[in-house]
């Protein structure tokens, strides 16, 4: 019987090797992800801005949170919202509330997810064609200047929106 079970894992190792070696899918690595918040919460603190920054992988979940310090309560709630809606969508999201604003019958994506936050600041994460993630950022005086914020992090790890 041990000669049986001998030959029947040197016959499925193959197999186990082969799986191994397949391509896996992109991915949002933990140090890209960690240097990508920062360098968005480095941009907006330089400018007097105190915000939260959230990085969502593919799937939304959160991969990084950073608050400045004194950054509001709501803002880390609102960059991860905002992070989950630019994975989830794979949008920006101020193009996606002006999407939703330009006609009533898109008004019912606001209602997908209880995690969406449809405002600006939330852009994807993408290298190349892929999407990998989100990033958002909440709390500074603009949406405007969330979403400048979000991309100097894209910026910093070479991905783009």
């Amino acid at each position: 019987m041990t000669r049986n079970l001998v030959l029947a894992i040197a016959l499925l190792a193959p197999f186990g090797a082969a799986a191994q070696d397949l391509p896996s899918a992109p991915y949002l690595p933990l140090d890209l992800a960690t240097k990508a918040a920062d360098a968005a919460l480095k941009a907006c603190t330089a400018e007097g801005h105190n915000v939260s920054v959230a990085i969502v992988a593919r799937d939304g979940s959160t991969k990084v949170l950073l608050k400045a310090d004194n950054a509001g309560p709501h803002t880390g709630s609102s960059a991860q919202g905002k992070a989950f809606t630019s994975a989830a969508m794979g949008r920006d999201t101020a193009g996606l509330a002006e999407f939703i604003a330009s006609k009533p019958a898109n008004e019912g994506l606001r209602d997908m997810d209880p995690r969406m936050v449809i405002q600006a600041g939330g852009l994807p994460v993408k290298f190349g064609k892929a999407l990998v993630g989100g990033i958002g950022v909440g709390g500074a005086p603009s949406g405007d200047i969330d979403a400048t914020c979000a991309a100097a992090g894209l910026k910093a790890i070479g991905a783009g929106e």
